[in-house]
């Protein structure tokens, strides 16, 4: 017998021939056969790993009593859904941006953005179950199969987005699971899911459509964030509230009696932070400022700049160089040992030497990636208990031309002794409760904000400063953080 000319096109043919032959299983919503790879303890392990990843790069809301309220609603709903096993779990990110989105096994997230945006705790739930519906029906699942035969050999770690990348294999491969786009049918199935779960607890459903309305005037939310945004990573809300309205239209109990949950939610987000945090870095034109780790970094003049949570970036106008601002393990002399002894690292001129009194380490470099020739400049600074890595770098040909500009940035990096930008404290939602009717504008004029009185109507879910507030409501302002 010969040889097949292309034997891995026909070892994936077999592979997939068996996949589609085995890999079937019972959707646990729908009750249908569907085509799945990956089993269910393979896909609570594929959502912790990402889960951890989201954890760890965006961080948490450290108010337990918020953590404790979300997870208590989210399981309550889980428990009584289809997949109730699941090892559920419903976290609060710090993070700006309105935002819910759901890993495969359970791993439930909605950011302190989204939060802001809502008014009362049949909202929040009604998220909760549109992403619970998504681990219920496995769509996530059904994308990871389909993608794993579309690129047989590779498996899940080659849905990674290229924007990840730069922050390390172990974390795209998780985060990745953040870019996996629904089809619109599992949209809308998930929110029919979430409004079934919602409806089902005895709460007011009417209430989601206020969520999508909310997120339509949205848009995109102040602040920088690590995540999708929701308008990026969900259909257009439009035709979902149609779809809502028309659900509701058809309900034949009516929902006078169910619960909305105003007073316990505003309690809740009383205090929250809002907007971004300046303690974790701001920018003030070109100059990056960190209160809490007390430095400052001037980076070039013009280049686009981006403040994340495991990284600072700045890109030229000609997208031809990047300064990169990052944690390093170690000592100053271990990182840069460290950096400069990578394979294929051509190094030159490392030594020591102090950056405004702090000391450092620092050198050239070049080193050939698939996409060409990379020489940069890379300075490793102590200050304080940590080890700061600078990396700035350009096509190798181009690094003689940017080296002043490089050298200029690495070496602006400082102590913070700035009183007032050590003291910037994060904006913060404050209730109030009304003690008489008036208007949206006439609120703003009492209890002034910190946001102008669009955005003001925005997260009250008011139609604008002309809105009638009746006596008793709790109303959201911002307050300057203290």
């Amino acid at each position: 017998m010969t040889l097949p000319l292309y034997p891995s096109l026909q070892t994936n043919a077999v592979i997939l021939a068996f996949a589609l032959l085995y890999g079937c299983a019972i959707n646990p919503v729908s009750g249908d056969r569907e085509f799945v790879l990956v089993s269910e303890s393979q896909e609570i392990a594929m959502g912790a790993d990402g889960a951890e990843s989201v954890r760890r790069s965006v961080g948490l809301v450290g108010d337990e009593a918020v953590q404790t309220y979300v997870h208590g609603l989210g399981t309550n709903l889980a428990g009584d859904s289809e997949r109730p096993h699941l090892p559920w779990s419903f976290t609060v990110l710090d993070d700006p941006t309105p935002n819910a989105f759901a890993f495969p096994g359970g791993y439930i997230f909605v950011t302190r953005g989204l939060m802001a945006l809502m008014c009362n705790e049949a909202e929040l739930v009604s998220v909760l179950g549109h992403e619970i519906g998504h681990v219920t029906a496995r769509h996530s699942v059904a994308m990871i199969s389909r993608a794993q035969v579309a690129q047989i050999g590779l498996g899940v770690g080659s849905i990674i987005s290229p924007e990840l990348a730069q922050f390390g294999e172990a974390a795209a491969s998780g985060l990745s699971l953040l870019f996996l786009s629904y089809s619109r049918d599992a949209e809308r199935q998930a929110d029919d899911l979430g409004f079934r779960y919602a409806l089902d607890h005895g709460y007011d459903v009417r209430e989601m459509v206020d969520v999508f309305a909310s997120l339509q005037q949205a848009g995109e939310a102040a602040g920088v964030s690590a995540l999708p945004n929701w308008l990026a990573s969900h259909p257009e809300p439009a035709e979902r509230i149609e779809r809502i309205e028309a659900r509701l239209a058809g309900l034949e109990d009516a929902l006078g009696g169910s619960r909305v949950g105003q007073d316990d939610y505003m309690g809740y987000i009383d205090g929250m932070l809002y907007g971004a945090n300046p303690r974790h870095g701001y920018f003030e034109d070109n100059v990056f400022l960190h209160p809490d780790m007390a430095f400052q970094l001037t980076f070039p003049e013009g280049w686009r700049t981006r403040n994340l949570p495991q990284i600072v970036l700045a890109g030229s106008p000609n997208q031809d160089a990047l300064v990169q601002l990052t944690m390093a393990a170690g000592t100053p002399t271990e990182a840069a040992g460290h950096f400069f002894a990578q394979q294929g690292m051509e190094a030159a001129g490392v030594g020591p030497k102090s950056i405004n009194g702090l000391p450092a380490v620092q050198g050239r470099f070049e080193v050939q990636l698939q996409g060409g020739r990379i020489g940069g400049m890379a300075a490793f600074v102590a200050h304080g208990e940590n080890t700061y890595r600078l990396l700035a770098f350009a096509p190798a040909q181009q690094l003689n031309g940017y080296a002043p500009v490089f050298q200029k940035t690495i070496g602006s990096f400082a102590r913070l002794t700035d009183r007032k930008a050590l003291g910037t404290q994060p904006d913060r939602l404050s209730i109030v409760r009304v003690d008489r009717a008036m208007t949206l504008a006439s609120f703003a004029d009492e209890f002034p904000s910190v946001i102008d009185t669009e955005r003001l109507a925005m997260i009250n879910q008011l139609a604008g400063p002309d809105a009638a507030i009746p006596a008793g409501t709790p109303v959201k302002r911002v307050v300057r953080g203290q």
